[in-house]
């Protein structure tokens, strides 16, 4: 590449973001509820969902727009706006909707089962639509990436970061989808979406309580 690769930066924003990723929020419920009512498939297509926006995040933060966003009161808000009624509306759905199905091992389609372009599209708009994912890629780059990085390590840099949810959110999919721990929720029946609905709709709440 005609430069030598700052290690120790891609570190430190490696590890970072992996700390910021493990933290429960609207991704991680949004997996955990897939898991249960829909079965590992479903989850990892909204886990590939939730990666692919870490990339669309990556990209505007590049090339300035994220910071013109973070800058404007009305972009803000309307981002703000949009998140919140999103997460509002998969809560109130959650909530909504009927019991889970009992888990079916072999992987068979169940009645309620989403398109994989639906499963995906779930798990994409969650995370584009967070606006503390763009003061989080803000601050992360401000903080840990020089402004002398070149943009091709930038790049790879995001691409890293979408690789590295992917295969956390992977891993919550697999755990959430054995059948000890499924069972184990699909026991709770209606409650099971009562509390996730619930935790949704807290979330939205934060969201639009959220500040520049």
């Amino acid at each position: 590449m005609g430069f030598e690769f700052p290690w120790l930066e891609f570190t430190a924003l490696f590890i970072a973001f992996g700390i910021n990723a493990v933290v429960p929020g609207p991704d991680f419920a949004m997996v955990l509820r897939q898991s249960i009512v829909h079965g590992r498939k479903t989850a990892i297509l909204t886990s590939l969902g939730i990666a692919s926006a870490i990339l669309v995040h990556g990209t505007y933060t590049l090339l300035g727009i994220g910071l013109i966003v973070s800058q404007s009161l009305l972009l803000f808000s309307l981002l703000k706006i949009a998140g919140a009624l999103y997460l509002l509306y998969l809560g109130i759905s959650t909530f909504r909707s009927a019991p889970p199905e009992k888990p079916n091992f072999d992987d068979v389609k169940q009645s309620n089962q989403p398109s994989a372009i639906g499963a995906f599209t779930i798990g994409f708009l969650t995370n584009l639509l967070n606006p503390k994912a763009v003061l989080f890629f803000l601050a992360l780059f401000s903080t840990i990436v020089s402004a002398t990085t070149v943009v091709e390590v930038k790049a790879i840099y995001v691409a890293t970061m979408s690789l590295q949810l992917f295969a956390w959110y992977l891993l919550v999919s697999i755990f959430f989808t054995t059948p000890s721990v499924r069972g184990a929720f699909y026991k709770i029946g209606k409650w099971f979406n009562r509390i996730t609905g619930a935790a949704l709709v807290m979330l939205a709440v934060r969201v639009a309580t959220s500040r520049q």
